[in-house]
């Protein structure tokens, strides 16, 4: 078998060439820390930079950007109007996009002052939002990737996502991670991690024993969440109405074939 040239950086593999035809990775965890979080966030979007995580946050009328410490200091709260529902977050250029879920519109702000500059707006439901350094990469709930440019939201392309036993649907949070796209699959607490020029899956992270405390059936309490820490490759991961938020330090699991 023609395995894939890897490198690997503290604990978490990227990938530099597509590994061979169907073959998708299982990934493990290790719990490097945890960090409170507010409970009472349903949480649609995360991202770090800088030592300050951003959240976006869903529900009508509870909606809202938050700006914070990792022990849980707000720095700023923007709460959004109640006839938005917040969906996922990106940080991109200086500025932060907001999708929100069946308005049609992503609304911008200000990264520095967390005021809000404008809104982009689009056909589809907003579900996650991620960048690439050059497009904007959004979801809507099905299995679809959504590459969009920054200035006017206009899709440059579409890419299907594919696993070994058919499309892998519900792809809800995004982040963008070491060239590859890692997404929340809604209703489950697994993570699928995507070639962004193929819609291939790399491979996938199942959370389970993570969630199991927290992500309760039937109350919506499900994993979404996912940033990255670039600089000691720790990824971040919460989950709606969860009271903590995890680092974790990821690491491919053995091949055995």
């Amino acid at each position: 078998m023609k395995l894939a040239a890897l490198f690997f950086c503290a604990g978490l593999y990227a990938v530099s060439v597509l590994p061979a035809a169907g073959k998708e990775w299982l990934y493990d965890y290790e719990i490097v820390a945890h960090h409170p979080h507010d409970s009472r966030n349903f949480t649609q979007g995360l991202c770090y930079e800088d030592g300050i995580l951003y959240e976006g946050t869903g529900q009508r009328g509870e909606s809202a950007l938050i700006s914070r410490t990792l022990d849980g200091r707000v720095i700023r709260r923007e709460n959004l109007a109640p006839h938005y529902f917040g969906e996922g977050i990106t940080v991109f250029d200086e500025h932060i996009y907001q999708l929100t879920w069946t308005s049609g519109t992503a609304l911008v702000w200000d990264q520095a002052t967390m005021t809000r500059i404008g809104s982009r707006h689009y056909a589809t439901q907003g579900w996650g939002l991620t960048g690439d350094g050059e497009n904007l990469i959004m979801s809507d709930g099905s299995a679809t990737l959504y590459f969009r440019r920054p200035d006017t939201f206009d899709i440059i392309k579409t890419v299907q996502v594919q696993s070994e036993s058919g499309p892998v649907r519900l792809l809800n949070e995004l982040e963008y991670i070491e060239n590859l796209v890692w997404a929340n699959v809604w209703k489950s607490n697994r993570i699928v991690m995507i070639h962004p020029e193929t819609g291939r899956v790399h491979g996938w992270l199942d959370l389970s024993k993570l969630a199991a405390p927290y992500a309760k059936a039937g109350t919506g309490r499900v994993l979404n969440g996912i940033a990255y820490d670039a600089a000691n490759k720790f990824i971040f991961v919460t989950g709606k109405y969860w009271p903590k938020l995890f680092v974790l330090r990821v690491t491919r699991k053995d091949d055995e074939s």
